[in-house]
């Protein structure tokens, strides 16, 4: 068998290669999240412009508008990986709300909203939890009543990311009260400078505030803000959740974090020998390494089955649950290899990386809870993806 590329293919490596030399000085080498700067859009439209982001999103909506290919997606991600290149922007909304729109959107509302989140230019926030509703998203309590066109909307949500930066919010609220829990469920994108919101950010074990509250008082968004149609939010909801797992369990971020350890081991030393010439630190890299291969080639086959429009089904499940455990596991080993320097924080002069391998250990541990715990992952999988039957329900009273 044969699995070297073909001369297509390294030509376009080679394309990649050049692209990333010659634009080498406007690397973005501030940007650490959060919302863009000046440079970071700047080397968004870049990448926009070569089909290096939104590679396979339609002209019409500001993406590349290229035919989908797994290989030449997995040799841009190899050779961003390589060079130490920063890939495009991603997050909320153009990992999240842009396929979705493309899916179930209104043309209006793909043409409007699109082109600025690709651009950097539009950032967004998820409402989905509250505080009675997280795991049993369906007992959300956020009500719209449509009053004059619009939907006047109370309630309150929790564990908001970036909604402290975002321009708007794709949110879940209940539009349908007379129908059943699931049914009643609208999906809305909510302007966040909209009168009678209020944002309240939440402190986290890192020290930051990555998360926050978000209260609805009063507040007006049209009817036409309506993702998919009315009731219809819990299908829409579901389809964005299927690409946030994706997006959490994506085998690029874990292979440019397995890079980084690569590096960490062959520089640092103890007692004069480096990280890497320790048997017992080698193999234990070794498998976390066959773990990120894994996860990689795994992408590739999901990549081949949306390209060819199969159904993924228990492929696809496992991405999430595997994804975090795995990115959270790296984190604490290179924390392990440090040593005493991996227990420092703050501003200690010793610290490596600006602390980078402590905070990801802390925030990742956040990441297996957020966007679906492990438990419920597991209990998808189990139930959607082997057909396990469900556990049965305590009889009250």
């Amino acid at each position: 068998m044969n699995l070297a590329y073909s001369v297509e293919y390294e030509a376009f490596r080679a394309e990649v290669r050049d692209f990333l030399e010659r634009y080498r000085g406007d690397w973005p080498r501030g940007y650490a999240g959060g919302r863009p700067n000046a440079e970071m859009l700047r080397w968004q439209r870049l990448l926009l412009e070569y089909g290096y982001a939104a590679r396979t999103i339609p002209q019409e909506y500001g993406g590349y508008g290229a035919e989908p290919d797994a290989l030449k997606s997995r040799i841009i991600a190899e050779e961003f990986t390589r060079a130490g290149a920063p890939g495009g922007l991603a997050g909320q909304g153009i990992s999240m709300l842009v396929p979705t729109l493309l899916e179930v959107g209104s043309e209006e509302q793909k043409r409007r909203y699109i082109p600025p989140t690709l651009r950097g230019e539009m950032i967004w926030c998820q409402g989905y939890s509250e505080p009675g509703a997280g795991s049993d998203l369906a007992n959300l309590q956020t009500r719209g009543v449509e009053q004059g066109g619009d939907f006047v909307i109370n309630g309150q949500k929790i564990w908001t990311s970036t909604a402290q930066l975002a321009d708007m919010m794709f949110c879940l609220v209940r539009t349908e009260s007379e129908r059943a829990r699931h049914q009643g469920i609208s999906y809305i994108l909510i302007p966040m400078s909209t009168p009678g919101i209020e944002v309240r950010p939440l402190k986290t074990m890192t020290g930051a505030s990555e998360f926050n509250e978000v209260f609805f008082t009063d507040v007006r968004v049209p009817v036409e803000n309506v993702v998919g149609g009315r009731g219809a939010g819990w299908s829409v909801a579901n389809a964005t959740l299927k690409h946030e797992r994706g997006m959490l369990g994506d085998p690029n971020a874990a292979e440019t974090r397995l890079k980084a350890i690569i590096d960490l081991m062959q520089e640092e030393t103890v007692d004069g020998a480096r990280l890497m010439d320790n048997p017992v630190f080698r193999d234990q890299l070794m498998r976390l390494q066959g773990r990120v291969l894994a996860m990689k080639f795994h992408g590739l086959r999901l990549l081949t089955a949306a390209a060819n429009g199969e159904e993924t089904g228990l492929a696809r499940l496992i991405v999430k649950l595997e994804g975090c455990e795995l990115n959270h596991q790296l984190a604490a080993f290179a924390i392990d290899v440090l040593g005493e320097l991996g227990v420092l924080y703050g501003d200690s002069p010793h610290l490596r990386a600006k602390g980078a391998w402590q905070r990801m250990y802390m925030f990742d541990l956040g990441l297996i809870i957020g966007g679906g715990t492990a438990q419920i992952q597991k209990n998808i999988i189990a139930e959607r993806g082997l057909g396990l039957p469900r556990e049965p329900k305590v009889a009250v009273g």
